[in-house]
């Protein structure tokens, strides 16, 4: 269940950023608003994602999938260039994941 609620989390958080970029420097108010709404609900649900996930862990999945993700709204809605160095970049940080969560003895603890 933790990994449903992470996964939410990540996705509200991703909102969030993609959110503040439309509120023009918190001068669009209905933007402003979902902003500070999304980011409140991302880090309640982190709050109860790290009651039973090793908080690392936890953390390296929220930070790696709303780089990844921001990055690539950024590419998609905004039309922001991304080139070689940032798929790589994009790449190596999931790949960080991965391996935290798969090889690594601290995702189980």
């Amino acid at each position: 269940m933790h990994w449903v609620l992470l996964s939410i989390g990540v996705v509200i958080e991703i909102l969030a950023s993609t959110a503040l970029k439309l509120s023009d420097g918190f001068t669009k108010l209905g933007f402003a608003g979902l902003t500070l709404i999304c980011f409140a609900a991302a880090f309640y649900i982190m709050s109860l994602v790290v009651r039973t996930m090793p908080l690392g862990i936890a953390y390296s999945v929220w930070a790696g999938g709303g780089i990844a993700g921001v990055t690539l709204v950024g590419a998609i809605v905004f039309g922001q260039a991304l080139d070689g160095a940032a798929y790589l970049g994009i790449g190596l940080i999931l790949a960080g994941v991965i391996v935290l969560n798969t090889l690594s003895s601290t995702a189980s603890g």
